[in-house]
């Protein structure tokens, strides 16, 4: 077998990994949005707000990296069900801080003690690695989603070029 071959293989077996995992993770998401009538785009928008308990949309949608309308469609349903606010920055009139609510606050806890939800799905799946196989895991995760950021942003000033 040729360095090529080795080579090809490990990537496939790598993606291989993620897309199952990528693929459980949404199916897990997908079912703990529709238990608390979300969509997954407001699912999304609250588990972000929620830790921070405040930030502006922008930064919002540059975490999510989702379209903005989509992005605007998520926000506005959480605004009609009172469980973010949202108001104009002060220093910046045209710029929208979205603030999480008590109701919001309640609803992410509820959540996250959910029986079957993804964080309890995740929780429980932590609970079988041991502290040194998780630190090594998540030292290579954020590797990975370093260089893979580093690569976008180096394509993305390439192609402007």
């Amino acid at each position: 077998m040729d360095f090529d071959s080795v080579s090809d293989n490990k990537s496939s077996e790598f993606l291989h990994s993620f897309w199952r995992v990528n693929r459980n993770l949404m199916r897990f998401v997908h079912n703990t949005a529709q238990e608390n009538d979300l969509s997954i785009p407001q699912y999304s928008v609250l588990m972000i707000i929620a830790p921070r308990k405040e930030m502006t949309q922008k930064q919002l949608g540059e975490i999510l990296q989702i379209p903005k309308s989509t992005l605007s469609q998520a926000v506005d349903g959480l605004v009609q069900t009172a469980w973010i606010f949202r108001q104009p920055v002060p220093d910046n009139r045209r710029e929208m801080q979205l603030i999480l609510s008590e109701k919001g606050n309640a609803l992410f806890e509820k959540i996250s003690l959910q029986k079957g939800s993804i964080h309890q799905t995740i929780e429980s799946i932590i609970n079988t690695i041991d502290s040194d196989q998780f630190e090594r895991l998540q030292n290579t995760l954020s590797h990975i989603a370093d260089l893979l950021e580093n690569e976008n942003i180096t394509k993305e000033s390439v192609q402007n070029d």
